[in-house]
């Protein structure tokens, strides 16, 4: 990803957690904060969105609502103007969860995506996905 703006909200999620950042700087001087973190234990159980394959196992549910609470997050956020520019990086399960759940306001602010598992990794991994 290349020209990713100062301030903007990085979000690094699987299906059990999230953390994050905004970046710093611009190009090779760019580095992330990170200010929050998000985890699935500390969710109401509210179920995921739409309708589960019958077939779906209670992990698979879990993570599916753990989707639907960062869509959440991020939509609020987005119509609070929190934050102007905003990049997803989540692994390809939890990436399909959250696409369609973004509010339109929350869509226009993506400026990058990344279907990779990166939630465990060092910021410096973090960051050398973002370059």
């Amino acid at each position: 990803m290349q020209n990713i703006p100062t301030g903007t909200l990085v979000i690094v999620a699987d299906g059990t957690k999230a953390r994050m950042f905004h970046t710093e700087g611009q190009g090779a001087e760019m580095t992330l904060r990170q200010h929050d973190t998000l985890d699935a234990a500390d969710i109401p159980l509210q179920g995921p969105s739409g309708s589960a394959p019958t077939q779906q196992t209670p992990q698979k549910n879990d993570e599916r609502t753990f989707a639907k609470h960062i869509a959440n997050k991020l939509n609020d956020g987005a119509l609070k103007h929190e934050y102007a520019h905003l990049v997803i990086i989540a692994d390809p399960q939890t990436l399909g969860e959250l696409r369609p759940q973004l509010h339109k306001e929350t869509q226009d602010r993506v400026v990058g995506e990344l279907a990779k598992t990166l939630t465990n990794a060092p910021i410096a991994d973090i960051q050398h996905a973002l370059h």
